[in-house]
């Protein structure tokens, strides 16, 4: 059976019977993946930690004919624990990775590793408030998917901005004019917010209230929902 080496990102793990694991990874040349790991969660196991969601790994692979098995695996980044170790960031890493993989589903790039990657080492060197990095994460992950949302000018006519409607069903800002019934009027420092997350200024957003970053964070995750056409679990998961 022909071996492979890849880069990935573990996304998530499952149980398989009493000694391996099933892999879930964002792969940097081949997408998503599952893979079995064996014997990783007996004790002696020499890579179990290096195979836990949010870890960045360099492995090796044998090709199955419905799993792939990994024989190898060493650390490129070791953000799993960092991140595990404090429930905000878990909570925010837990709906990047999700994110990650519903996109994936589709059609993978490379660019989207690349971004995982990037989120997944700003949330573990923690700089950043947890729920900037999150959503810094989903606005740019939707605009790797193609549904860049529209911050400058009135989406439905072209009018130039600064506009502060927000209708996530069509794609960005709307004027008075085209104001869509219920759709949210945000603060302006709220758009501005959007906008720097959207272009990774952290300085920017880290220069916001309180209330600009829940009402940035609400349409993130609206916007993220929408364009998935489901909800992600992460952001409903109950406090432990």
């Amino acid at each position: 059976m022909p071996l492979y080496r890849e880069q990935g990102v573990v996304l998530r793990t499952h149980k398989l019977g009493e000694a391996d694991r099933i892999v879930t990874l964002l792969t940097r040349g081949r997408g998503l993946q599952r893979a079995v790991a064996k014997g990783v969660r007996r004790t002696s196991s020499k890579f179990g930690a290096r195979l836990e969601p949010f870890m960045v790994a360099d492995i090796q692979c044998y090709e199955g004919r419905t799993l792939d098995t990994i024989t190898q695996a060493e650390t490129l980044g070791a953000y799993g624990p960092p991140i595990s170790a404090d429930y905000d960031r878990y909570r925010a890493g837990s709906v990047i990775v999700e994110t990650a993989a519903r996109l994936a589903e589709g059609d993978s790039s490379r660019e989207l590793y690349t971004l995982l990657v990037g989120a997944l080492r700003t949330l573990a060197g923690g700089r950043i408030p947890p729920e900037l990095v999150r959503d810094g994460y989903l606005l740019r992950a939707m605009a790797v998917a193609g549904w860049t949302p529209g911050l400058d000018t009135c989406v439905r006519c072209g009018a130039p901005g600064p506009h502060t409607v927000v209708a996530v069903q069509y794609g960005g800002v709307l004027c008075e004019t085209c104001r869509a019934p219920g759709s949210p009027r945000l603060d302006p420092g709220s758009i501005r917010l959007l906008v720097a997350l959207l272009a990774g200024d952290w300085d920017a957003a880290l220069a916001s209230s309180e209330r600009e970053r829940g009402q940035a964070a609400g349409i993130a995750a609206a916007y993220t929902q929408w364009h998935l056409e489901r909800g992600l679990r992460s952001f409903t998961a109950p406090r432990s």
